[in-house]
């Protein structure tokens, strides 16, 4: 896997690549296909078909509709130049190389069409706790995504290593994952999720956290 956080991503990238048109916009050219946040596109040049990416079958649709989790994708087809952000929140890139990437379903901004991916839910961590089920991406090729606030890379294998299940971005698909609680008053970590729920890591690899538990969500009065 590669990536500039890694410190091993090259300059050179070819034709199809994904690119940082600056550090809040990706800048993609096509052919061929690519995956996108749905609403991301902010401009494109040339010509291009924008169609509603559906689960990929209905056991990734029924856990979609029940976990929440997953971005809702668009399939982008055509010939030309796509400038995708989210939010202004800061874009990075990761080249996988036959491996995989667990991702943050809300940080993912696009990916490779070829690559594949699947919704996983985290052992031992109740729904009720939120952002325990995440998107794990598989195969060769680019994915983005977005960060709210300047992230941290953490290898796992130097210390125990925890991050708040909103904060952490996305993370080595070989690692250990489990829960750790913190039930001591006034410990509450996470944005409504009624206990204090972190990610534990364990292995070789690393672990994406934004300094941010992501941005409020609305709740309906």
């Amino acid at each position: 896997m590669r990536s500039a956080l890694l410190g091993n991503l090259g300059s050179q990238q070819g034709p199809g690549t994904f690119a940082l048109a600056n550090s809040k916009m990706l800048r993609v050219e096509l052919p061929p296909e690519v995956l996108a946040r749905q609403g991301s596109m902010v401009a494109f040049q040339g010509r291009m078909d924008f169609s509603y990416e559906g689960a990929g079958g209905v056991g990734k649709l029924l856990k979609r509709v029940v976990t929440g989790e997953g971005a809702p994708l668009m399939r982008v087809t055509g010939e030309g130049v796509l400038f995708l952000a989210d939010n202004a929140d800061d874009i990075h890139l990761f080249h996988l190389d036959d491996d995989a990437l667990t991702v943050n379903g809300r940080n993912l901004l696009a990916l490779d069409a070829s690559l594949t991916w699947d919704i996983q839910r985290l052992q031992g961590a109740g729904v009720a706790a939120g952002g325990l089920f995440n998107m794990t991406i598989r195969g060769t090729g680019w994915v983005a995504v977005t960060a709210h606030g300047a992230p941290v890379v953490l290898d796992a294998s130097r210390l125990p290593t925890f991050a708040d299940s909103q904060s952490a971005v996305c993370w080595s698909a070989g690692l250990r994952v489990g829960v750790n609680r913190t039930f001591k008053a006034g410990a509450l970590i996470g944005r409504g999720s009624g206990e204090a729920v972190q990610l534990a890591f364990q292995g070789q690899g690393f672990v994406l956290v934004q300094a941010s538990e992501g941005r409020p969500v609305v709740r309906a009065q």
